[in-house]
């Protein structure tokens, strides 16, 4: 028998995962209401603004996958685009070569308000004020923060009190950061979604007033509040204070839109993501470049090759996925272009980032990408040795077109980052409000078959100064572009960043069956890889998926790629994994050639997914133990 930390819940009437428990009851309270998963799914979102603050914000965006009961498949797409002033010249012209990754130039047009607001007037069934009381409840009546809001606002400090003081107004009120056990209140934003659910309440019937709630957020006094706080000259990480790009004419030109999903068969599954504006498809390649036959689940030889295989499927993120340019998807995941790339894993770890070039393209990377060296003296983790400096890869000049396959990441000074430092389940947020980021995660089946996946990120409390009249700040978006043109995922005016954030649904023999994913930039998809082939090879529970044994099971990362957030860093050779991996695997892996960095036994992944068996109707749901904050719901 595998240990698990909890059971796989399961039941038939509806069941809801989450990154926090009251956004997983309130869910789960919509459907006992009368509800369904569209429904819950949009009351648990904003809740999820309300507790988790520092992973996301009404102005961030959301990737949102639904199936709905006998339907297909769609992408309802929650990532804004770059304003019509976001151009490579302007924020060359301020002595820019990175993104800020805080304040007004790093922010997109909000993206997670309107889809949310689309999943509602397209597949919901229930009032905008039936879904939001959840989240103005907890905002204005208070909540009991988890340990990890309190820390942030602590690592801010300093920023928020000498610059950006309408945040200190909120999550410093008299001097104190949220503690836990303490109510904590955001009476501006409970009072932002009152003034939202007065204005639009003569409007006529449901769908009459969620779009005037979305003509509020575009042109109304919400718009007018975000275009105010944009062209307020703010500290951002360049150490500079500077002004935003965002317009009205942004705000009032963009909505959500959906689209079809990036599809990959495996073994009988169809697995299910958005498209390379977001890193999806790097899941779908890493299943592309498995080879016929598995080495045994959990060895050495397993974590090598799907660590080797994300190597390669990143290397191809970095080269060929973004919106400024089109994306040759079809050959990225078809069996002749991963056969060829397959042959590039050996059996010792790579160092190098090595794009391919599907159709015979040239790839081209960012001069910008960075070998990063983890020389952290005092850091031994667990006993692994010596600091070690990552070995600079040895093929053609940065930002140049490259050839055959191979390109070298190495320009300029080295970006350090210890791996202490490293941290993947929440924000690592400095002092100057630098943060590698980090978000939600919701999933949502209801009694008729009705599923949905959603990652909510952006607009966190460490992102923007709160902007006063509403209570939560512009998102950060935009650092994940890069400041050079002709790139795929170049800044450019109306396309969309390409974001991290990547939810997933599977299918089995056609049939939509599970419904998952994590918080954690660049690791989501490695987490999700791992979690999923669990899934798909491990023995069932109680005659359903064995997903909490999937989600507890040791997990791990590398980052042998360019990072998505700034400082946008990279540690070739690198591979993170929990202690509970076990010392042999540790060893072989070390024998390898990777430098292997040991972390806690429990830090690795935040993972949730819920699933319905087709034939009996039975749903399941689970959520990851780590952090101590997840959780599953149901009956």
């Amino acid at each position: 028998m595998r240990f698990s930390t909890r059971p796989t819940l399961q039941g038939t009437f509806g069941v809801v995962s989450s990154t926090h428990w009251l956004a997983s009851q309130s869910a789960m309270a919509v459907l006992e209401d009368g509800g369904n998963a569209y429904d819950a799914a949009v009351a648990g979102a904003f809740v999820l603004h309300v507790v988790e603050p520092h992973l996301n914000g009404p102005a961030g965006e959301v990737p949102i996958l639904l199936a709905p009961a006998g339907g297909e498949v769609r992408v309802l797409c929650g990532q804004g685009v770059a304003p019509a002033g976001a151009t490579v010249a302007h924020y060359k012209a301020l002595g820019l070569d990175l993104v800020p990754g805080t304040g007004p130039l790093a922010a997109a047009v909000p993206g997670a308000f309107d889809a949310w607001m689309l999943l509602l007037r397209d597949h919901g069934t229930k009032p905008l004020a039936d879904v939001l009381k959840y989240a103005i409840g907890y905002a204005e009546d208070g909540h009991a923060p988890v340990e990890n809001v309190g820390a942030t606002v602590e690592t801010v400090r300093e920023l928020f009190e000498t610059e950006w003081t309408s945040s200190a107004d909120v999550y410093l009120p008299g001097g104190r950061a949220p503690r836990p056990g303490e109510l904590f209140r955001n009476p501006a934003l409970a009072a932002t979604w009152k003034r939202l659910l007065a204005e639009v309440a003569g409007a006529g019937d449901r769908i009459a007033q969620i779009e005037a709630a979305r003509e509020v957020w575009r042109s109304g006094f919400i718009a007018e509040a975000l275009v105010r706080q944009a062209r307020r000259p703010t500290m951002d990480t360049s150490g500079e204070r500077h002004t935003g790009t965002l317009t009205a004419a942004d705000l009032a030109g963009w909505s959500a839109t959906y689209e079809s999903p990036a599809t990959y068969d495996w073994n009988g599954w169809t697995v299910c993501k958005a498209g390379p504006w977001s890193q999806g498809p790097a899941l779908l390649q890493q299943l592309a470049l498995l080879p016929p036959e598995l080495p045994e689940y959990g060895s050495a030889e397993y974590v090598h090759l799907l660590v080797e295989g994300c190597k390669l499927a990143m290397a191809d993120r970095e080269a060929w996925y973004g919106d400024a340019a089109e994306v040759p998807l079809g050959e990225l995941l078809s069996p002749d272009y991963n056969a060829a790339r397959r042959v590039l894993v050996g059996d010792k770890a790579s160092y190098e980032l090595r794009p391919g070039s599907p159709g015979g393209r040239t790839p081209r990377l960012s001069a910008h990408a960075h070998v990063v060296v983890t020389n952290d003296p005092g850091f031994d983790p667990m006993g692994a040795g010596e600091p070690t400096v990552a070995k600079p890869p040895t093929s053609p000049v940065p930002g140049e077109p490259v050839a055959g396959g191979a390109a070298r990441v190495r320009t300029g000074e080295p970006v350090v980052e210890s791996p202490a430092r490293v941290r993947t389940g929440e924000p690592d947020v400095r002092a100057d409000g630098a943060t590698r980021g980090d978000t939600c995660h919701l999933d949502v089946v209801d009694r008729w078959g009705n599923m949905v996946a959603a990652t909510p990120s952006g607009g966190w409390l460490q992102s923007n100064p709160v902007v006063p009249e509403l209570g939560f700040p512009l998102g950060t978006r935009l650092q994940m572009t890069w400041l050079e043109e002709g790139l795929p995922n170049s800044l450019t005016p109306g396309r969309r960043p390409r974001t991290t954030l990547t939810p997933s649904i599977a299918l089995r023999d056609g049939v939509p069956v599970m419904a998952f994913g994590t918080p954690g930039g660049d690791q989501q998809d490695q987490w999700q890889l791992h979690f999923f082939l669990a899934v798909a090879l491990r023995a069932q529970v109680r005659g359903g998926l064995d997903l909490q044994g999937a989600i507890d099971a040791p997990n791990w990362h590398n980052d042998g790629f360019p990072g998505s957030f700034y400082p946008r860093g990279m540690r070739p050779g690198s591979v993170t994994v929990e202690s509970r991996i076990g010392a042999d695997v540790i060893e072989e892996l070390r024998r390898r050639g990777h430098d292997v960095t040991v972390g806690d036994p429990w830090s690795e992944g935040r993972l949730c997914a819920v699933a319905r068996d087709p034939e009996t109707g039975v749903l399941s749901a689970a959520a990851n133990p780590r952090g101590m904050q997840g959780y599953a719901v149901g009956r």
